[in-house]
């Protein structure tokens, strides 16, 4: 082996470390498209399903998703979150804040009992997750706990994402 073939070899190792472009047309977008996009997308889905299912012979049934009133046999479900007194006026002023996203995206009921001084939150008809409510009751939790409503926001939008706290009490001392 001459040292033009050793240099070679070496240098066809190293092209193999280097990382490889990506082709583009590859990825899939996590972007929310355009409705226009997405009514096209089902039209070319299901020609193409029309198209494999004339081709097997066999026609699959389609479901509708069911809502999350539905998944519960047309029962409502309730959560009830305290408020603590120092969060009453905090509660009381961002009000419309913390209703905005829970009423809107979520499509839950919900009221502030000041007999019990709790926020209540009930699944509805139009509720279309089955994790809404507790999502919701998630985001109430935090800004009881003293995030701001803009902060509590990501527990409405990423999912399997919590809050942990604990009292400064429960800390032994050294």
């Amino acid at each position: 082996m001459t040292a033009a073939d050793v240099q070679d070899s070496s240098m066809d190792m190293m092209m193999d470390n280097l990382p490889q472009t990506v082709d583009p047309t590859t990825l899939t977008s996590r972007i929310i498209q355009s409705d226009s996009i997405q009514r096209e997308d089902r039209t070319n889905d299901s020609d193409n399903e029309a198209d494999d299912m004339q081709m097997d012979g066999v026609d699959q049934p389609t479901f509708q998703k069911l809502s999350a009133h539905a998944a519960r046999g047309g029962k409502a479900e309730y959560r009830r979150i305290r408020c603590p007194a120092h969060r009453y006026t905090p509660l009381r002023e961002n009000w419309e804040q913390l209703l905005t996203p829970l009423v809107e995206y979520l499509k839950l009921q919900v009221r502030f009992n000041t007999r019990t001084r709790s926020v209540e939150m009930k699944t509805s008809r139009h509720t279309l997750d089955t994790s809404s409510l507790q999502k919701g009751a998630d985001f109430i939790g935090a800004f009881m706990l003293g995030f701001e409503p803009q902060d509590a926001v990501a527990l409405l939008r990423l999912d399997d994402l919590y809050i942990e706290s604990f009292k400064v009490t429960d800390v032994k001392i050294l």
